[in-house]
């Protein structure tokens, strides 16, 4: 069963806010700057019926793997892209210039470091774009791997400490887990709704993995 491709909905927000003109605003959705995802947390119970299905196998090879076949990141209005649109919803008091970041507030989910500088903080993908390339993306045309890359309707794009992420790189739960631990129940939830929605396999030492995480939901 191929993996649901689906076109990003959040992008389209963005475009009303560019038609506003470049005038600096202000915007504060509200939601914390945790990056908690709306699709994720639905109970450990769910998350642990969804590992049960996801299939095992071993991490396939790095032959032919490259970022820029995962393109990203893609426009999402006038003047910005999905990096600000995922900047945007995870950060407190963010400032637009038209529809570009250019400040605000984010407190990275993997170690609770604040960051003030939107040039400084990453946009990690939950499952990284080489690990999906290993378990299963290499298969997918170029087109697919870009909705992948660019996913705004699942769990996979979150702002963090640039720390944090070039410590996680493109290792799984079984090599990599975040600094903070009380974030490892939702961090294992988004990893397998990922995986989940995208049909990319696991393996046994991944599942083993998250299975432990999902013990301290």
């Amino acid at each position: 069963m191929p993996p649901r491709f689906a076109v990003p909905l959040a992008a389209a927000l963005l475009t009303l806010t560019a038609a506003a003109g470049c005038d600096v605003t202000v915007a504060d959705d509200g939601s914390g700057s945790s990056g908690s995802s709306t699709t994720g947390n639905k109970g450990s119970g769910d998350a642990e019926a969804q590992l049960g299905k996801l299939t095992i196998a071993k991490a396939g090879s790095m032959s032919g793997y490259s970022r820029e076949k995962f393109p990203h990141w893609r426009s999402a209005g006038s003047n910005c892209d999905v990096r600000d649109t995922v900047l945007k919803r995870d950060g407190q008091n963010v400032k637009l210039s038209g529809c570009n970041v250019v400040a605000g507030s984010w407190v990275s989910r993997y170690d609770g470091d604040k960051i003030t500088d939107p040039g400084k903080a990453d946009i990690d993908h939950m499952v990284p774009l080489a690990n999906a390339w290993r378990s299963g993306a290499n298969k997918w045309t170029t087109d697919q791997r870009g909705d992948f890359a660019n996913d705004l309707d699942d769990p996979q794009l979150f702002a963090v400490s640039a720390s944090s992420n070039r410590s996680k790189g493109d290792q799984d739960p079984s090599t990599w887990k975040p600094e903070l631990e009380s974030s490892w129940c939702e961090y294992a939830q988004d990893w397998i709704t990922i995986k989940s929605v995208w049909k990319l396999t696991v393996t046994t030492a991944e599942k083993s993995a998250l299975d432990s995480m999902l013990k301290t939901c």
